[in-house]
């Protein structure tokens, strides 16, 4: 039994899953409320599960990029429960569990928005319940992304992938559209449940720190 969460992007989810399955799920629609909704959420979606907190054996969170803030809100959470509950913490890259929360391609290349014409990106080949990490979660121009290394038969999926469609598609290549009820949260959960090699908890909650791929803009500055 996992719970698993998700705030990288402008909308966030929850999801209550039991060996894989889904049993619940809630959205965060107000990326500003992330912080303040989170907990609530995650209680209510417990509750449409009925699910007590004691049941779970697990916690799955997405570790970015995307929003800085977006992400350490997740991070926070997750580290607060998994140490208040005793319960093992998996970090997924949230470029993953967009990747894996569509259905089409045995590609799939996952763009989200880094602002201006910036993106986050990282590409995983997926057959049946197994994932492939193709090329790593990195940071750059979407310019890099068309003119680098995309393995063939990829698809793009993701918030940037919708935003810059013309662009992708002008070059190509075809743009997954997310349906509505597209959420990272399930993506965490297939993830998990796939257990790809060398995955698993971390060994130390209080010390790990989720995958911004680039410094932020203060931390650029102070540099």
């Amino acid at each position: 039994m996992i719970l698993a969460l998700d705030t990288s992007g402008p909308v966030g989810s929850v999801a209550v899953a039991h060996e894989g399955d889904v049993l619940a799920r809630g959205v965060l629609m107000q990326q500003a409320g992330h912080a303040s909704e989170l907990v609530p959420t995650i209680a209510a979606v417990l509750d449409d599960a009925g699910v007590d907190r004691s049941e779970l054996t697990g916690l799955v969170v997405g570790e970015g990029p995307g929003s800085f803030t977006g992400v350490r809100v997740a991070a926070a959470t997750a580290k607060g429960l998994s140490r208040a509950l005793d319960l093992p913490l998996w970090p997924v890259s949230s470029l993953a569990a967009a990747a894996l929360a569509v259905e089409e391609g045995a590609v799939r290349y996952a763009l989200f928005d880094a602002r201006a014409e910036r993106v986050y990106g990282a590409c995983y080949g997926v057959g049946g319940t197994q994932i492939e990490t193709l090329l790593e979660p990195h940071a750059g121009e979407l310019r890099d992304v068309l003119d680098g290394v995309v393995p063939p038969g990829a698809v793009f999926v993701g918030d940037a992938s919708e935003k810059h469609r013309a662009v992708i598609e002008g070059g190509g290549f075809l743009v997954v559209l997310h349906e509505p009820e597209v959420l990272l949260a399930d993506g965490l959960v297939r993830y998990w449940a796939a257990k790809p090699d060398g995955f698993g908890p971390v060994e130390d909650v209080g010390a790990w720190e989720p995958e911004y791929v680039r410094a932020s803009s203060a931390e650029r500055l102070w540099g």
